[in-house]
């Protein structure tokens, strides 16, 4: 047994997590928290302290942030194949795209989103410096081969496409033919399909 403990919420960034637990491809638990006093109780803040989802037990290991989650689980169980091998010169990239997008890119699409101007002059003081340098190097990172690490499909990507298909759908991200591809790439994979269809399933069980 893994004891994999996935607690997630279908309209939240749980989703990602999700997703990364079908890639693995290994028996996990799945606990729906409820926006609400649910994610407030003394119970799930000793999981989460934030009270918000994803958050994935493992054992006695506490793992939050769904960045962090596809991550570790890449990490913890290597026989799977969605990360490269220590010493793999891909692993860099893994790494480096993966928190490119829980960092710069997603703070970029968030202000943009909210309207956030950034004063002038001040660019250097934020992660993402702007939002066009932000898109841009994303793009640079999707061009060279079908995945972040070239031809190998990995957790990066769960996180990446993720965050980018998120932004194609709500238009914080321009519509680039290399973001439209990679997207749909990877959002034709099996494990894609089934974590939608069984978060789909749930919402409407609560109808």
């Amino acid at each position: 047994m893994t004891n994999l403990v996935l607690y997630t919420n279908p309209q939240s960034r749980g989703r990602i997590a999700h997703w990364m637990m079908e890639e693995l491809g290994l028996p996990y638990e799945t606990v729906w928290m409820d926006f609400g006093p649910n994610m407030k109780s003394p119970e799930y803040l000793s999981v989460n302290p934030m009270g918000k989802v994803p958050a994935l037990k493992h054992g006695d290991v506490q793992v939050t942030e769904a960045a962090a989650i596809c991550a570790y689980v890449a990490d913890r169980f290597p026989e799977q194949n969605l990360i490269p091998p220590v010493n793999h010169p891909s692993r860099a990239a893994f790494f480096r795209w993966m928190f490119f997008a829980a960092g710069p890119l997603e703070a970029a699409v968030t202000a943009k989103s909210l309207g956030w101007q950034i004063p002038e002059g001040k660019s250097g003081m934020v992660g993402f410096g702007s939002y066009d340098q932000t898109i841009n190097a994303l793009e640079k990172a999707l061009t060279p081969g079908s995945y972040i690490c070239g031809e190998q499909f990995t957790a990066a990507d769960v996180y990446v496409g993720s965050q980018v298909g998120w932004g194609l759908m709500f238009g914080t991200i321009e519509k680039r033919p290399v973001f439209e591809a990679y997207v749909g790439r990877v959002y034709a994979r099996p494990a894609a399909l089934k974590t939608n269809r069984i978060n789909e399933a749930y919402l409407k069980s609560k109808a």
